[in-house]
């Protein structure tokens, strides 16, 4: 097992001389027309006050490399006063639109100043595109129509960061979290807040938008969502979040994100102080027929359980297995790592990391890609994020890696297996009974 390889990347945007800094990276990929959207935020310095436009870098993948055309700033995706943050694209396979998610907040007010005197200045925004990223539409404001009076019970709220997703029944998933006001003026000084994640969701191919209920506890921000089909036919919306806790917080929803349940601490994936945002990515386990690609099965079983990996029959819906990725110290944003679980539901079910990026790392985003065509291919994931030598907000890089690459480089759980030997070539496992 090499614990040095990292996958290729590419610098997609740079810190530049002046100070205007790249940062909240988020990436789509159309299997269509085999094209990826990265997108980002523009900043004039790396601090969340000074965020101005959304850019993005349009990419077109050959299978073995992505020919990225320059970047282009966004100029419908804004408010005149406003600074766009939070880049927050779904692909509506359906109608092949494209939409982008945003907040759009009042000049350069922080955060901060939202939480503490509970004064809403943030938008619900989108822009959208049907020719795969060349044009976009004007900017429609949501907020009045979709929130309404909930806004005033809000400090703050923001959407994403990162992908949103499309559900089988073609319902478009935006995840989002918000500052819910508990307590108005508290001793007399400032707001007390809670933060909750939930989604924004359309049943009408986006013409019409809708949001659900809140996650309760614990408390949970900047979030993701996986749609997961499990082997015994169940399926749900799972969500994984930043949270302050000291590690991640997830939940699921049966009813396709109108109502979350059973919020749980995620202790294997650690969260560094006051967090950080993270992606999670769902993609179809991989089906064998039996005597084929045994290497591969050897090297699942030497990590997990033999129950939980299975050869599924033929005509069998293959459950979804889901890959996250965060950095990976306990105490600062580096060492940027990506975790697999065969079984999302059960906190304890990660495994990993394998770190894809050594040095100091933030906020990423991933994508699957979908390959067109009838054989039986090796799942190909893609990952966009930050990092540097000196910060993490030096540059965001790109880079692909192989279901196959992922599993070789995870670290063996030596509760689950006896020992790992290799013979004639292929890994082989002796499990403990």
């Amino acid at each position: 097992m090499g614990t040095q390889y990292f996958p290729a990347r590419s610098v997609l945007f740079q810190k530049e001389p002046s100070g205007v800094t790249y940062r909240v990276p988020a990436l789509i990929y159309m299997p269509r027309y085999s094209c990826f959207l990265a997108f980002c935020e523009e900043r004039l310095t790396p601090a969340d006050a000074q965020a101005h436009l959304l850019v993005m870098r349009k990419g077109t993948f050959y299978k073995n490399y992505v020919e990225w055309k320059d970047m282009e700033v966004l100029s419908t995706a804004r408010l005149e006063g406003y600074r766009s943050m939070n880049p927050c694209p779904v692909y509506d396979e359906f109608t092949g639109t494209v939409f982008l998610f945003f907040i759009a907040v009042l000049g350069h007010t922080s955060e901060s100043y939202q939480l503490i005197t509970g004064k809403n200045v943030t938008r619900l925004c989108y822009v959208s595109s049907s020719d795969q990223g060349d044009t976009w539409s004007s900017v429609t404001d949501l907020t009045r129509t979709l929130i309404g009076d909930t806004i005033k019970e809000w400090a703050t709220f923001a959407v994403g960061p990162g992908h949103g997703t499309q559900l089988k029944s073609g319902r478009l998933i935006i995840p989002a979290y918000a500052y819910h006001i508990d307590c108005r003026n508290c001793f007399g000084r400032k707001c007390k807040t809670s933060s909750h994640s939930f989604c924004f969701y359309s049943d009408t191919h986006g013409t019409a938008w809708h949001f659900g209920e809140a996650l309760s506890t614990p408390e949970s921000v900047e979030c993701q969502m996986v749609s997961v089909d499990e082997e015994n036919g169940v399926n749900f919306l799972y969500c994984n979040a930043r949270s302050v806790s000291g590690c991640r917080v997830q939940a699921v929803s049966f009813d396709n994100g109108a109502v979350f349940h059973n919020g749980q601490l995620v202790y294997k994936l650690v969260e560094p102080k006051n967090g950080c945002h993270g992606s999670v990515i769902g993609f179809p386990a991989p089906i064998y027929k039996l005597g084929q690609s045994q290497h591969f099965l050897r090297q699942l079983r030497s990590i997990y359980t033999p129950r939980a990996v299975s050869m599924s029959p033929p005509n069998f819906l293959p459950p979804t297995w889901v890959i996250y990725t965060h950095p990976t110290c306990s105490k600062a944003r580096r060492d940027l790592g990506v975790y697999l679980s065969l079984l999302p539901r059960d906190p304890d079910s990660w495994s990993g990391p394998w770190i894809i990026y050594a040095g100091p790392s933030a906020y990423s985003d991933l994508a699957y890609v979908e390959m067109s065509t009838d054989a039986p291919t090796v799942p190909v994931f893609a990952c966009l994020f930050e990092n540097g030598t000196k910060t993490a907000y030096d540059e965001i890089s790109f880079c692909i890696f192989t279901l196959y690459e992922l599993i070789d480089h995870l670290p063996h759980n030596n509760q689950k297996r006896k020992g790992l030997r290799k013979r004639k070539g292929l890994w082989e496992c002796c499990f403990v009974c």
